[in-house]
């Protein structure tokens, strides 16, 4: 019987060309994360389950991926039992559980970066993917944590964001104790913070009134109001309300904003936007989300924010940290549909070298041997099929450059370099033996 091969649903999965750009992408995330001295770490994409769901409830376990079916004694699963493993949903929790374990081995402030796959059962629809990358940043700190690392965020994903040419951007920032504190100064009760702010965050999906609308019944429509002034306008109320988390938040949001100055960040780049409230029970400081300016309707594209004590569940350590991620897959599928993202490049491949003489196979072998030692990446073409069907699939293959050394080209001591770009001119080099490494180079480096 034969079998459609087809995909699960849920998962991005790319033709070369698209792949290329893909890794370009993560490649361009890394350099970022690494110019900013963070270092990279790996977890297993697999935790145990009793790790891995310490910190999650009931709407988060509904999403885990269960990786086997046998208990622990390998005689099936007793009712009510979970299976040993579970696969990552996030790579939040898999840091804590890191950071927690390896603790002592660890150089605090602890510097990370995490590039990895991770698995939520979502249901299936466009947009939406049941395995994706996420890319990660956190600062973890023992005890303490200066406020500086709050910028530091901000600074390290303006650089990565103005590589990768997506056009304009912004990056929103805003303090959760001051929220939680103008909530307070403004006299809603503490047991509607949090339906307070579940609307709030519904700003940019809805429109002001119709916010304004849903807060009325929790008494809390005036919440707007002070919204609207900006970080600025809102000296005034700090100052008359008396309030330590709305003075603290202030404070610490003026703190970072200076921060990102001082490293460099156009402060056209950066807004306060103080409707940012991000998750409701992890989220204590900082908090950031960055939205494309030309296109608000994709949602943040990263975010992230402080958190007061990452491992509490693992470890009697106090452990802050403020963190940052990107989540790659669903930024790249956007970006290819809006054509923001170029996916031009069909091969990694900088040279192609051709088998126009049978007899020259070794000297086809010595010349690929010698470009790729000079730093070239060269795809050797190793069947003496006729030359039109190998210029044909260098063509095809979209690698830029093809070398041609026939028993005419050895006598003469050069070699034939042709050009295969679109509207390149001249479309062939004759270029002594000698040379032929740098003039290669030269060539690639041209366009």
């Amino acid at each position: 019987m034969t079998v459609s091969p087809r995909t699960p649903p849920g998962v991005l999965e790319l033709l070369p060309r698209e792949q290329i750009a893909h890794q370009r992408m993560l490649d361009t995330i890394r350099r970022g994360f690494e110019r900013f001295g963070f270092v990279p770490v790996e977890t297993p994409v697999f935790e145990l389950t009793n790790v891995l769901l310490t910190k999650s409830g009931g709407e988060t376990e509904k999403q885990v991926y269960f990786v086997q079916s046998t208990g622990s004694l390998g005689k099936g699963l007793a009712d009510g039992e979970k299976p040993e493993l579970a696969l990552r949903f996030d790579l939040t929790v898999p840091l804590a559980r890191y950071v927690a374990e390896h603790e002592h081995d660890l150089n605090f402030p602890f510097r990370r970066y995490q590039i990895q796959r991770v698995y939520r059962g979502e249901r299936a629809q466009k947009g939406r993917y049941r395995e994706f990358y996420q890319c990660d940043i956190d600062v973890i700190g023992k005890d303490t944590l200066s406020l500086a690392y709050d910028a530091e965020m901000p600074a390290v994903i303006h650089g990565i964001f103005q590589e990768l040419g997506i056009g304009k951007f912004t990056i929103k920032i805003n303090n959760r104790k001051l929220l939680r504190g103008l909530l307070e100064s403004l006299g809603i009760a503490v047991e509607q913070h949090a339906a307070v702010l579940h609307e709030v965050d519904r700003l940019g999906k809805l429109s002001r009134d119709e916010v304004s609308q849903r807060l009325a019944p929790l008494g809390a429509a005036g919440v707007l109001d002070k919204l609207d002034g900006g970080f600025d306008a809102l000296a005034g109320h700090v100052e008359t309300a008396g309030n330590a988390a709305l003075t603290e938040g202030y404070r610490e949001l003026g703190e970072v904003r200076a921060g990102l100055r001082a490293l460099g960040v156009p402060e056209d780049d950066v807004r306060v936007d103080l409707s940012i409230a991000r998750g409701l029970d992890y989220y204590t400081g900082t908090v950031y989300e960055t939205f494309l300016d030309a296109h608000p309707e994709l949602g943040s594209i990263c975010s992230g924010g402080r958190y007061e004590n990452l491992a509490g569940h693992y470890t009697k350590s106090k452990l802050p940290g403020v963190g940052i991620s990107i989540g790659a897959t669903r930024l790249f599928s956007k970006l290819l549909e809006l054509k923001l993202l170029g996916a031009e490049q069909a091969s990694t491949a900088h040279v192609m070298v051709l088998q126009v003489e049978a007899e020259l196979a070794p000297s086809y072998s010595q010349i690929a041997t010698e470009l790729r030692t000079a730093g070239l990446n060269v795809e050797l073409y190793a069947s003496a099929d006729k030359l039109a069907k190998q210029l044909k699939y260098a063509d095809r293959a979209g690698v830029p450059l093809a070398i041609l050394y026939g028993s005419r080209e050895r006598d003469a001591g050069i070699v034939k370099v042709k050009d295969l770009r679109p509207n390149a001119e001249p479309r062939e080099h004759d270029v002594p033996r000698a040379d032929l490494v740098e003039r290669v180079r030269s060539l690639v480096h041209t366009r």
